[in-house]
């Protein structure tokens, strides 16, 4: 019998054909990274200060500046051990718009009472709009803001459950197809929504397709390639996520209205429908429906693409993983090391999401240029996918892995402690953690494939990555509350999670140079697969100067 493994060996293992394919799936990237963080842009809130309608006239006729009308209507209050006017209180006065003068400082009133803001808010924002000034998320409602993340991050977590079932069901090509479809539909949604209910509403279905579809883009091209072009294929996808951070602020410097903004990310996912007719259904899952007339043709014609030939090998093409164990959530958690390794990469895959998207969401609350901030933040952050290829065949997976934490959490630590006149080291210090916890991010993905058998492989990285999307739900409730307390203490928190986090990797065993084990028993008796391997290659070294003094080749001729 022949697996499709053998048969790549023939066909190219990263042909041109799977180059093709590789290309267009890494655009399916680039959007992604304006859903999971356009709230830094979509969601900006700005200064902001109670409107006084009566005031209105004074300011046209008198010519003063919104710095005038604000210390007329808006109290001094302590914020953060420092006087600043309020953005949630106004004097509780009948202005008199015909009896002011134009002496704003004449006008301004003694001390009275004051109350809540009765009409509303203006905004130091002109000519720009986030949903917030649109809707007025500020003070008491400002928490609402924080249900826009989340809800996209409920989403996620129902969505990639639900479309890996129907990738596994009907297909890697068609879930993308279906989930790109839904995307479309939803993001126009969620930018024609009348109301904020509405836009949460949507932006939870927008969530439901968009992380699915791009799990099931990952599944597809490592699937087509050979096994050593798996790890390198997988991490320049999820690099392509930064080329993504690096488009984002460009076009929300010059797209001044989030629901423009939202079109402009949601464009992709109708034009990823044409893919129907540019990239092939996964030629192993057809295997595993037992459509092997199909997976034939395809390889097939991956192979005529890659100008190679196939043997009549092919002929006998199975499913590599046909007699599979079932798995079930038990063998995640039934032995000792199973439930060790659970219990660490579940915790960094929640760390990574709350970290990482603490730390960009922050961005739109330091005061400074977000634009700019946001975008040498993530030339910062792109190098992570060359640091992780660059050291785990050299180094391994651990040390790199545990290191990247320790730098997030060193940073956010260090950078609650700088002095705000220290700008620009404060910013690149920010930017250090920002780089440590992508490499973080990038990393648990492929050691979380390494570290369970091949049988439970795909339900392990299931279980352990919904921890993520439980982290994107409660990162923007840590980050915006806490901040309100002091805009320092979110660090604190961000810091002790990445440092613990890197503490239980070292927990883990190391997996460079180490075969994918097949079974629990490899991973509970590691020096059993070690044996095994060894005899293998014993074997493997055997055979060849069997054939060399017989000259003969292995298959006999």
């Amino acid at each position: 019998m022949t697996t499709f493994d053998d048969i790549l060996e023939e066909a190219g293992k990263f042909g041109r054909c799977q180059k093709r394919i590789f290309a267009l799936l890494c655009m399916v990237s680039m959007p992604w990274a304006g859903v999971y963080v356009g709230i830094v842009f979509q969601g900006f809130t700005p200064d902001h200060w109670c409107r006084v309608p009566a005031l209105d006239e004074a300011r046209r006729t008198c010519g003063w500046s919104p710095a005038d009308g604000r210390r007329l209507t808006a109290p001094l209050v302590n914020v953060s051990g420092e006087l600043q006017y309020s953005a949630c209180l106004q004097y509780d006065v009948a202005w008199n718009a015909s009896a002011l003068t134009c002496d704003a400082e004449e006008a301004e009133p003694d001390a009275t009472p004051t109350t809540t803001c009765q009409h509303g808010w203006e905004y130091d924002y002109e000519g720009r709009q986030s949903f917030v000034t649109e809707f007025d998320l500020v003070c008491s409602n400002a928490w609402l803001v924080d249900l826009y993340q989340s809800t996209l991050n409920v989403g996620f977590l129902i969505g990639s459950v639900a479309i890996g079932y129907l990738a596994d069901r009907f297909g890697r090509k068609m879930s993308f197809l279906m989930s790109s479809l839904l995307n479309g539909i939803a993001g126009i949604l969620v930018a024609v929504a009348p109301n904020y209910a509405s836009l949460l509403v949507f932006r939870t279905l927008y969530g439901f397709g968009v992380k699915g579809g791009w799990v099931a883009g990952y599944v597809l091209i490592t699937e087509i390639v050979g096994v050593e072009y798996r790890r390198t294929v997988g991490v320049i996808y999820q690099m392509f996520f930064s080329v993504g951070i690096l488009i984002l602020p460009l076009a929300a410097y010059y797209i001044s209205d989030w629901r423009w903004l939202q079109v402009f990310i949601t464009i992709p996912y109708i034009v990823f429908l044409v893919y129907y007719w540019f990239i092939p259904e996964s030629p192993r899952w057809l295997l595993s429906q037992n459509q092997k007339a199909k997976a034939v043709e395809i390889t097939e014609a991956m192979a005529k693409e890659n100008h190679m030939t196939l043997s009549k090998n092919i002929e006998t093409l199975t499913d590599d993983n046909a007699d599979s164990t079932t798995a079930s959530f038990m063998d995640l958690i039934r032995t000792p090391k199973m439930r060790k390794h659970t219990f660490i990469l579940s915790y960094n895959w929640f760390t990574s999401a709350v970290v990482y998207q603490g730390l960009i969401m922050r961005l739109g609350i330091l005061g400074g240029n977000v634009y700019l901030d946001f975008l040498i933040a993530g030339l910062l952050e792109f190098p992570a996918a060359f640091l992780i290829l660059f050291t785990i065949e050299r180094i391994g997976r651990r040390l790199p892995f545990a290191s990247a934490n320790f730098v997030a959490g060193a940073a956010c630590f260090i950078t609650a402690f700088i002095p705000e006149s220290m700008f620009w080291f404060k910013t690149v210090v920010a930017c250090i953690g920002r780089l440590g916890i992508t490499m973080a991010f990038e990393m648990v993905v492929f050691v979380n494939t390494e570290l369970y058998p091949t049988f439970v492989r795909n339900l392990g990285v299931s279980v352990c990555s919904t921890l993520c999307d439980i982290g994107g739900i409660v990162a923007p409730f840590l980050l915006y509350r806490l901040a309100v307390i002091w805009l320092e203490l979110p660090l604190i928190i961000f810091g002790s999670l990445a440092f613990l986090a890197g503490g239980l990797v070292l927990m883990l065993p190391e997996t460079r140079g180490v075969p994918l084990p097949d079974t629990i028993d490899d991973i509970e008796f590691p020096e059993r697969l070690k044996v095994k391997t060894l005899q293998n290659q014993q074997t493997d070294t055997l055979l060849p100067n069997k054939d060399v003094t017989t000259n003969k080749d292995p298959a006999g001729v």
